[in-house]
Parts: structure tokens; sequence; C-alpha cells
């Protein structure tokens, strides 16, 4: 019973997280409308960064700056200052369901870079879903091309996603070294505060229009979108999920896109709706085979 009730709470974890990115692609989308990329990025970094401290600072025995400050600064730069700057920037350029079709080309792209650079096998299924992947992106890619006629916002996206991948692949390869709890509250603290000071010195505060969609987006990307995501994906990982995560990634941009066409009316096209299907499958070949060894072991 103990066990089932476990997984239960498992899989309520991961539909509240997948819900939590989803819907959070049009919260921003909508946002950066009001406030410049930067400030907007480093706001919500920081702020979730902060509150996240505030939790973990009863275990600051484990936090050992002073030793691993390379590591908390090189996975700020790639999780936060890179991934999540980038991330913000390409908003402009492209619509919000659109834009984290693209973005969410990672899972695909770190099985690819967990192959080369942490031992991962390739198999066939994985082999197959990469095809489909690269199927699915170009789909995506050609509406972002020709209908929104955007090469920096396709080229942003597909960024976002390659940093993000990166990061992940960081992150992993040390996770014995730092604590992953804080390796997060760091990144998040560090690079909140590189992205906003870049906002203060490089962007315009006249630009900033003070307004309830602002505020809202600006108090979720804080606490839902930072804080109590990073928190779910990070127990759930700690757990063994992460086949689960992996599994599932492929929902967050299918509710993104709905939610942008009925909140933002953001166009579902036929290259989007087929270039979703593809992408979807793909993440989900890719993560098969580690849910097949997890569920022998």
């Amino acid at each position: 019973m103990g066990n089932e009730g476990s997984k239960f709470t498992s899989y309520l974890l991961l539909a509240l997280l997948i819900v939590i990115w989803g819907v959070s692609w049009p919260i921003y989308k909508n946002g950066v409308n009001f406030m410049p990329p930067l400030l907007f990025a480093g706001i919500r970094a920081f702020i979730g960064g902060i509150i996240l401290l505030f939790i973990a600072w009863k275990n600051r025995y484990r936090l050992h700056f002073t030793s691993y400050w390379r590591y908390y600064l090189i996975s700020a730069a790639l999780n936060i200052i890179l991934y999540l700057g980038i991330q913000t920037v390409g908003l402009i350029y492209l619509p919000g369901g659109l834009f984290s079709v693209l973005v969410y080309f990672q899972p695909v792209l770190l099985g690819i870079l967990a192959w080369w650079f942490l031992g991962e096998n390739m198999t066939i299924l994985k082999i197959i879903g990469l095809i489909l992947g690269f199927a699915g992106i170009s789909l995506v890619s050609i509406d972002g091309l020709m209908i929104h006629l955007s090469v920096i916002g396709v080229a942003l996206a597909l960024a976002t996603a390659f940093v993000w991948a990166s990061g992940v692949v960081y992150v992993k390869k040390n996770k014995t070294k730092v604590d992953s709890y804080w390796m997060v509250v760091m990144q998040l603290v560090i690079g909140g505060a590189v992205l906003l000071s870049a906002g203060l010195v490089t962007e315009d505060m006249g630009a900033i229009t003070w307004n309830a969609a602002l505020i809202s987006s600006l108090v979720w990307g804080a606490t839902a979108g930072m804080a109590i995501a990073q928190i779910l994906y990070y127990k759930l990982m700690n757990e063994g999920e992460a086949s689960k995560v992996g599994a599932f990634t492929f929902i967050v941009p299918i509710l993104s896109v709905f939610i942008s066409a009925i909140f933002l009316d953001e166009p579902i096209t036929v290259n989007l709706f087929y270039g979703i299907i593809l992408v979807g499958v793909s993440i989900y070949l890719v993560n098969y085979q580690r849910k097949q060894k997890e569920l022998q072991a």
C-alpha cells in the first residue's frame, strides 16, 4: 500500500510540474511585452533563488561555497544566465507555443550529449527518436521562418534547447561532488543577480509598463515557475523518477501551444500540429530505454 501511495504521489508531483511548465510559456510571453527581457528574466530567477535560499538555509553546512564556487558559477552560467537569458529574449520574436516546441527539443539533444559525455547507450529506439525529433523540429522551424519571418527567433529557441541540455549534463556529471539542492539555489541566486545587473546596466527602466499582467507574470515566475518547479524537478530526479520526467516532457509544449492558442490567440498550423506529434514521440522513444532499465531494476 505504501509503495502504491508513493507511486501516486510521484505521478501527482509530475503532473503538477508539467502543468506549471506548460502554463509558464504563455505567461512569460505575455509578461515580456511589458518589461525588457534581461530585467524580466533576472527578477524571476533572483527572487525564486532567494525564496529557496531561505528554505535551504537550515542545511547550509552542505553549501561549501569556498570549495565548490566554480561548480555553482558554471551551473549558473549554463542553466540561468544563458538558458533564461536567451529564452526570454527569444520570446520577443516568436509566439510562446511555437517557441516552447522548439525549446523542448532539449530531451532529444540531451540524449545525444548524454551519449557523448556521460557514456549512456545509443540504442536503435533512440536513433529513431532522434530522427523523428529532427523531422518535427524542421516542420516547426518552417512556421517560424515562413510565417513569422524570424530566423533570430528559431535560432534563439534552438540555442535555448542546446544550453539547457548542456546544463543538465553538467549538473548530472557533477551530482556526486556538489549537493544538488544547493546547486539549484546557487544557480538561481547567482544567475538571477547577473541577469538583473545586466538588465539594469543595458536596458531602459522607462520601458517597463507596470500593470496586472506584468506583476502576475513576475509573481508566477518567481514562485511557481522558478522556486516550486525547481523543487519538484529535483525531488523527482533524486527519487529516481528521471525517466518519468523525460517520457512525459512532450506534454509540456502541447499544453503550452493550446493554452497560447486559447488565451493569446496564437495560431495552430498544420506544421505546428504535426511537429508537436513528432517531437512528442521522439522524446518518448529517447527516454524509453532508460525507463525499461529502471523497471527491470
